[in-house]
Parts: structure tokens; C-alpha cells; sequence
């Protein structure tokens, strides 16, 4: 069971900071949403960081689960997913008005801490 949380947990991670970035970035330039001004590129630019940043953790985790599994049992893995998942919560919560980044935060930061109690059988 720990194996499958894990795999959707950084799976989730990853899919989301896709669709976060064609999303809110490329569809959003395509349609020409915004018109050229310094907000524009503060919006692409936290948008951009945000979506990256989630889809490098989640790939990197995926890696780790497939390579090293029972690492992520481990106090610091652990605790450093949560923080992750703490921080992208807090980005989304000060900075995004859209609710699906902070539903997308929260649910990675509970199969994180499912993973882990779940883990420590």
C-alpha cells in the first residue's frame, strides 16, 4: 500500500505542475490573456517557477520511489516533501486567487503524510 501512495502522491505532483503550466502559462499566452506589461511577465514568471517547481519534485520523487523506495520512509524525505507541500500551499493561498493550486498543494502535502504513517508500519 505504501508503494501506491507514494507513486500517486509524486504522480500527482508531476501531472499537476504540467497541467498547472499549460494551463495557466502557455494557454494563457496563446490566447493572448494578458497584454505586455511588467505584471505580465510577475504573473508568467510565478506561474512558470510555481508549475516548474512542482513537476522537478514530483519527477525527482518518482525517480527516488522507483530506485530507492523505502527511502522515502525516512524522517528527512519526508519531512522535506512536507515542507514542499507547506510552501506551495502558502504560494497558492498569498498569491493565486484560482482555489485548484491550493487543492493540488493540499492533496500532494495528505498523500505525503499518508505515505509516511503508512510507511512507519
Amino acid at each position: 500500500m505504501h508503494k501506491y501512495i507514494v507513486y500517486a502522491a509524486y504522480g500527482w505532483l508531476t501531472f499537476t505542475g504540467v497541467m498547472h503550466f499549460v494551463i495557466d502559462v502557455v494557454s494563457q499566452h496563446l490566447r493572448g490573456k494578458h497584454v505586455p506589461s511588467t505584471e505580465t511577465t510577475l504573473y508568467y514568471g510565478l506561474h512558470s517557477a510555481f508549475a516548474l517547481g512542482q513537476f522537478v519534485f514530483g519527477l525527482l520523487g518518482l525517480w527516488l520511489a522507483w530506485r530507492a523506495l523505502d527511502m522515502l520512509k525516512e524522517l528527512p524525505v519526508v519531512t522535506v516533501s512536507v515542507v514542499a507541500a507547506v510552501g506551495w500551499l502558502a504560494i497558492a493561498v498569498l498569491f493565486m486567487e484560482y482555489w485548484q493550486p491550493k487543492f493540488n498543494a493540499a492533496i500532494f502535502g495528505v498523500l505525503v503524510v499518508a505515505a509516511a504513517l503508512i510507511g512507519r508500519r
